[in-house]
């Protein structure tokens, strides 16, 4: 995210964490806000209230999840895994905070693998990681925030809430579609198959380091489909079948390219029906939104 929560002091963090001086906020990813604790630790902070799947949600839930995503991460014990050193904290009804290392290399953006040696590389540390048993929650394919989708009109809660209730309303007919078409890959999904999963293995949660690759932002680590992974990947399915001795289902990979746009939009959508002043989060968030929806419902 772009900018700090107004309602969270970084005293609390210092707090939590027994941290001394001063700490840097860091503009950087999306979805989480981040701070550096000088160049040994790294505090990540994410919003119960954006992260619950609906609004009648309790908080407590959201937090449930990202505590056992985040454990299923450091249970993993692989070196390239960056993981929390502690388990996450509640900071307050609406934040839970974690504490990872800081971890010095090259970092990368959201987007398509720069080389087919970096795709490689993640694919090899996917091999690994979906070999692992876990205690994770199991995916169970519900798209949180999805009455946003619904065609109940906005309530006027900022800047962009009109201008998004138009917006979904003109692409009523396609997001339908694809609504619709999600739903049937999803009743077709075999659950056997499940195995543990990153969620989000593009570049961007990528790092290269002079102890070799790492793989970051574990907070959406769940049990699916190893395709939740796999259409991420891209390249030649059949490297991972030839490590694994498992066959890459084409409709998996189509479920979690729908999955991930219709995802985005909700979660971008829910953003303007709830207050909001027109801060640059919410400008990104609306270039994101109508992005989705005007190119990539087409």
């Amino acid at each position: 995210m772009l900018t700090p929560p107004d309602d969270l002091p970084e005293s609390a963090l210092r707090a939590a964490f027994a941290l001394d001086g001063p700490l840097e906020y860091r503009p950087v990813g999306w979805g989480s806000h981040h701070w550096a604790a000088g160049d040994r630790w790294f505090v990540t902070v994410d919003d119960l209230l954006v992260k619950r799947r609906h609004d009648a949600e309790d908080p407590d839930a959201a937090y449930e999840r990202l505590r056992r995503a985040l454990d299923a991460a450091a249970a993993l014990r692989l070196p390239f895994v960056v993981a929390p050193v502690r388990p996450v904290v509640r900071i307050s009804e609406r934040y839970a905070a974690a504490l990872y290392p800081y971890v010095k290399g090259e970092s990368f953006r959201w987007g398509d693998f720069p080389t087919a040696t970096h795709r490689d590389a993640v694919r090899d540390m996917l091999v690994r990681v979906h070999a692992v048993p876990s205690a994770a929650h199991r995916e169970d394919f519900v798209v949180p925030h999805r009455d946003v989708l619904a065609g109940t009109p906005f309530p006027g809660a900022g800047p962009f809430s009109r201008r998004a209730d138009r917006l979904l309303a003109d692409h009523a007919e396609p997001i339908g579609r694809l609504l619709e078409r999600y739903d049937v890959l999803a009743a077709s999904a075999d659950r056997s198959r499940f195995v543990l999963t990153h969620g989000e293995p593009h570049p961007g949660n990528t790092m290269r380091t002079a102890g070799g690759w790492k793989l970051i932002d574990w907070e959406t680590a769940l049990l699916a489909p190893p395709e939740r992974d796999l259409w991420l990947l891209g390249g030649d399915p059949a490297a991972y079948t030839a490590a694994t001795g498992v066959a890459v289902v084409p409709e998996m990979l189509e479920l979690y390219r729908h999955r991930w746009l219709i995802n985005d939009i909700c979660v971008d959508a829910d953003r303007f029906r709830r207050s909001h002043s027109g801060n640059a989060d919410d400008e990104e968030s609306w270039e994101l939104l109508r992005a989705n929806v005007e190119r990539g419902l087409t």
